[in-house]
């Protein structure tokens, strides 16, 4: 190590040092590496390891550490490596050798582990807050396009008829599963590793308990060596970013097929497109694209933290310090597509006459006249095949279901009376009418209960 050179009679390599250095990345835990530091030298004087008047003068050089480096004012020095020892050889430059004994009864690698807890718990908590600012951006949509009947794909290919409003609350059901994998994901990383030492834990009296009251955990580790090795946490949350990246992925390229010509379903504010270079007529969706394609980039950071972790032995290996770009970088991108994704969806036009036209367009009611002769005593299977030779004969006789007559519907069966010319579009959505379906009344209790799930979240429930 380039600042310990006690063990060492040579330098270490300039190569060397920039090579190993991780303040470029690191110094963003600054605020939450002074927290446990501040944390820790208030536990020491309460044991009597160190007075209260020296922790007093680390504590106050640590405030005043913190507001150089958020002001811009301090100079991260790369031969010190990283944040725990630039911030350490400041504390003593600036209060003398009694910042020495801040380390006292501590590792950089319990230190390092109790700053990406706490820096990952903070990320949570933002991501959860975006989380919900999304979800509110698709109700607020569907609110706004209630009646909007558009084809429901499978395949996509045109299947039944569906509301919009259905369909975006399908990615509602997808954000919450999110939430929950957020959510749970916090309760793992809740955990206090500082007492952990190298690996075997301290030989002081220190109170644990105190320290994790102090920095907000709920849990302390219970395996000193586990402690300082475990980037579970860091893995689970690029996991549970990488689903939500998914998730707006799909959305996303839905939004790109639903703004081309050939859908036309809706138009996209021009805050969120761009223009060609070449051809004045194009509206790109750009940040939509983009969605896309940082989907694979977040995938990306946990491809590359699981091959680092997969064959580490225990406890802390170097390899480690390539934990953090991944996940500052994970972080960044999740929270930036949730807040740009949000805003894109708040300013949708939804173009309901052209999705209404292509509900009308093709046979797209073509289960509801199975369910039709179902109703009517035909097994489902034989009243399938009967459809489905009527899809065929329509199609050649190039009419829809509304223009075949009677006679030819009775050509393929004697249960057809004049009441098929009750199917509808609207007749087709109101007649899933249970519980998780598309019918009016499941829509608006399924939007009643997401408003509620939204206003809880608020509420802080």
């Amino acid at each position: 190590m380039s600042h310990i050179r006690g063990r060492f009679h040579k330098k270490t390599g300039e190569l060397v040092t920039e090579y190993t250095a991780s303040i470029p990345f690191d110094w963003r835990l600054y605020r939450h590496d002074i927290a446990g530091s501040i944390a820790h030298a208030k536990m020491l004087a309460k044991q009597g390891i160190i007075s209260e008047k020296e922790a007093e003068v680390i504590t106050e050089g640590l405030a005043s550490i913190a507001e150089e480096i958020g002001q811009g004012k301090f100079q991260f020095k790369p031969e010190l490596e990283d944040i725990h020892m630039n911030i350490e050889a400041q504390l003593i430059e600036k209060v003398g050798e009694v910042g020495g004994k801040l380390h006292t009864a501590r590792s950089r690698n319990d230190q390092v582990a109790l700053d990406l807890r706490l820096f990952t718990k903070e990320a949570i908590s933002n991501t959860l807050v975006k989380l919900r600012e999304f979800q509110q951006a698709l109700i607020s949509l569907a609110e706004a396009n209630k009646g909007v009947v558009l084809p429901g794909y499978t395949h996509l290919q045109p299947a039944q008829p569906v509301l919009l409003a259905h369909h975006l609350l399908a990615y509602f059901e997808m954000l919450q599963r999110d939430i929950d994998r957020f959510s749970d994901c916090l309760k793992r990383t809740d955990v206090m590793p500082l007492g952990s030492g190298a690996i075997a834990g301290v030989a002081y009296n220190i109170d644990r308990d105190f320290l994790a009251h102090e920095l907000g955990f709920s849990q302390l580790s219970q395996n000193s060596i586990d402690a300082v090795s475990d980037r579970d946490f860091v893995v689970e949350y690029e996991a549970a970013a990488s689903l939500t990246m998914m998730h707006l992925s799909r959305l996303a390229e839905e939004i790109i097929l639903w703004s081309s010509a050939e859908f036309n379903f809706a138009e996209l504010d021009e805050a969120y497109t761009t223009g060609s270079s070449i051809m004045p007529q194009k509206k790109n969706p750009d940040v939509a694209e983009l969605v896309r394609g940082k989907t694979g980039r977040v995938y990306g950071k946990l491809i590359a933290l699981l091959v680092t972790m997969k064959a580490l032995p225990l406890s802390y290996n170097r390899d480690m310090q390539e934990d953090k770009e991944g996940l500052f970088d994970t972080i960044d991108t999740l929270l930036s597509t949730l807040g740009v994704f949000a805003g894109m969806v708040k300013t949708l036009r939804v173009k309901a006459e052209n999705t209404e036209q292509a509900v009308k367009r093709g046979y797209i009611l073509a289960t509801d006249l199975a369910d039709y002769l179902v109703n009517k005593g035909e097994p489902f299977r034989t009243a399938h095949d009967i459809v489905a030779r009527l899809v065929s004969y329509a199609m050649d006789k190039g009419k829809s279901f509304s223009e075949l007559s009677l006679t030819e519907y009775k050509g393929f069966s004697p249960l057809f009376g004049e009441d098929v010319y009750s199917i509808t579009v609207e007749s087709s959505i109101a007649a899933r009418d249970v519980i998780g379906g598309t019918a009016p009344r499941q829509v608006e209790q399924a939007l009643a209960t997401a408003k509620k799930i939204i206003g809880d979240f608020g509420r802080g429930n």
